[in-house]
């Protein structure tokens, strides 16, 4: 047993659950083992529920685990809704898909990030052209590969931090940070140089599961940006896209649009300015679908807290010792900033997780077709 990690909850944990629910509601399962081990050399995969008629031509789809710690929220509604399929059917051609934590090292290993410290959420890029040249992100990179985790070096980078804030601003200098590079694998924020495992797993999990269909909603769930305990229901890509009236439609003012770019900006706390999201690699992957990539964002704490944790996490990775204790408090503060202990936080989320659900379910029987170009 690794004494640097917690014992609960568990990848293992939520991988059995997942699996007995879907069992018993009914669901096809598809498994993408991943290459690698977790903290207590446990098995790692992503698995895939398909609820309803497989040759559904209108899908409503729900994935979690994309920055892998966030993934316990995710999979917890996952989860919860499975259980309610068991007594009741779906609409006459409709589909689930449930795709249970597409970073399943991430989740494991407690990280944001994946295996090779890549951010997935900058990571879905065509990779034969030329990659964002973040050059803002040059002069703080010292910041975030400190040697100290408490020490003067470590003072040092506080500092170094500290006097960016003071003269551009707290939303300035993350926007720089959280637009993702490109050059520093140790680095916070990197998208890589390849697509990562979990990269090439969706798309061949899209290609199976989607290649058919002509309506899709995906529901990619995260935590940690926004007001504590508030579920952002969001739409974010890099300009609008087909099927972006409809999705405004069928929410209304709930809805937070956002499209991406190196002059945009967002009040969310969601980087405006990164590219590479998952919402955009699904309409580029299902270009035949009239397809509704959401994100539902539910908010923990103060942007300045989790950075600070993010950057204790980001220590531990390069210089630390993952059996020390000192790991296992590190990493129940991560666990605490993404999916916190608070019940009423836990009830919350998952309510309005499940309304935004059971709304999406009633309208994708009845959304129209555009007429054929």
């Amino acid at each position: 047993m690794n004494p640097g990690f917690p014992t609960h909850p568990s990848f293992a944990s939520q991988r059995e659950r997942f699996l007995t629910a879907a069992i018993a509601a009914g669901a096809s399962l598809s498994e993408y083992p991943h290459p690698l081990r977790g903290p207590f050399d446990e098995h790692l995969s992503t698995d895939v529920a398909w609820l309803g008629d497989p040759k559904a031509k209108r899908v409503l789809v729900c994935l979690s685990g994309t920055h892998g710690v966030e993934g316990f929220y995710g999979s917890d509604c996952q989860i919860q809704w499975l259980q309610t399929f068991t007594e009741r059917n779906l609409p006459a051609d409709v589909a689930v898909l449930m795709i249970h934590l597409i970073n399943p090292w991430g989740t494991a290993w407690i990280r944001r990030v994946n295996e090779d410290n890549i951010d997935l959420n900058r990571n879905y890029l065509d990779f034969t052209q030329t990659l964002p040249d973040n050059q803002g992100y040059e002069a703080q990179h010292e910041i975030y590969t400190c040697p100290q985790l408490k020490g003067a070096i470590r003072e040092r980078a506080d500092a170094l931090l500290n006097e960016r804030v003071r003269a551009e601003g707290w939303s300035v200098v993350m926007s720089i940070v959280e637009a993702g590079q490109y050059c520093h694998p140790n680095g916070l924020f990197y998208g890589g140089q390849a697509p990562a495992w979990s990269n090439k797993t969706l798309r061949s999990i899209l290609k199976k599961h989607l290649a058919h269909t002509q309506v899709a909603m995906c529901f990619d769930l995260h935590t940690g940006a926004g007001d504590y305990g508030h579920p952002m229901l969001m739409s974010i890509a890099q300009s609008a896209y087909p099927a972006l009236n409809t999705a405004q439609a069928l929410y209304g003012p709930w809805l937070y649009t956002l499209l991406t770019g190196a002059d945009s900006q967002s009040s969310t706390g969601v980087a405006a300015t990164a590219t590479g999201y998952t919402s955009q690699a699904l309409l580029d992957a299902l270009p035949q679908v009239h397809l509704m990539p959401f994100v539902i964002e539910c908010g923990t704490y103060p942007g300045e807290q989790i950075h600070t944790v993010l950057r204790n996490d980001q220590w531990l990775h390069l210089y630390g010792d993952l059996t020390d204790p000192l790991a296992r408090q590190i990493k129940l503060e991560l666990l605490e900033q993404f999916y916190p202990a608070d019940s009423d936080w836990r009830e919350l989320v998952w309510l309005r997780t499940r309304q935004i659900w059971e709304g999406a379910l009633a309208a994708v029987a009845q959304i129209k077709l555009p007429p054929p170009l």
